[in-house]
């Protein structure tokens, strides 16, 4: 039944992934309501597998459709691959409560901006280039790959606001380049936490079918309905990413 159970979840958190992210709000607290007593460490490497697996499904189907500006999704892909491994191993030796608890302000900074910018996000117009887009591509994607190796939920959303408010893309473009960044991050991870032992290879593949069948769905819609579909989205799983890591952080 908690093979199930988290095959729902996977699914779920796949389809919102492949829209707007933040799917790990999903995947993870169900694993760790589903297995309370298992490592933290083992459970977030169960759960890089399914998000490796429909990540790489979305970033295909967005791959084919729209077109990756690699001037700043490239960076931010080496950069968040090299943190996400330094996160992941760091989660090994010391707990991310500190994190947990910072998690629903940070969102809540994000919901008010994006709320107060009604056009953020509906038009692709780059603001930066050459050098400086290089530089703050690589520090952006280590600073969230690092926090994805290390605790994980919402890395899809901050990752979002990183290509639409500082990169200036609008939503469908910057999930496009976000599915790929954040495709490097699960891959790192999952790779450090494998070599550790702390991956339940069986269960992680079970989720892994869901996310992937949850992926495709969202991709999907994100492709036929564009930007302001995936504002939307954005805006609706932020607000409720906020309110259950609140939840989860100070009244649980």
């Amino acid at each position: 039944m908690e093979f199930l159970f988290l095959f729902a979840a996977a699914f779920l958190a796949g389809l919102i992934d492949a829209v707007a992210g933040g799917g790990g709000l999903i995947q993870v607290p169900a694993l760790f309501s589903a297995y309370p007593n298992h490592p933290p460490a083992t459970l977030i490497g169960t759960t890089k597998v399914a998000s490796f697996a429909g990540t790489f499904n979305a970033a295909l189907r967005y791959g084919r459709t729209v077109r990756i500006y690699w001037s700043a999704t490239a960076p931010a892909v080496v950069a968040a691959f090299a943190c996400s491994m330094a996160g992941a191993y760091a989660l090994t030796l010391v707990p991310a409560e500190p994190l947990r608890k910072l998690l629903p302000f940070v969102l809540g900074v994000l919901l008010i901006y994006t709320l107060a910018r009604k056009d953020l996000g509906t038009e692709h117009a780059p603001t930066l280039s050459g050098s400086a887009e290089r530089w703050v591509a690589l520090l952006g994607g280590g600073a969230i790959g690092f926090y994805d190796g290390i605790f994980g939920p919402g890395t899809g959303s901050f990752l979002m606001i990183l290509f639409v408010r500082v990169f200036g893309y609008d939503f469908l473009h910057a999930a496009a380049s976000t599915k790929l960044v954040n495709l490097s991050t699960n891959l790192a991870a999952m790779l450090l936490l494998a070599s550790k032992g702390h991956i339940w290879w069986q269960l992680g593949l079970v989720m892994a079918v869901g996310n992937v069948l949850g992926s495709q769905v969202g991709s999907r819609l994100a492709l036929k309905h564009g930007s302001r579909f995936v504002r939307k989205v954005f805006l609706v799983v932020v607000t409720a990413l906020i309110a259950k890591t609140a939840w989860d952080a100070f009244v649980r």
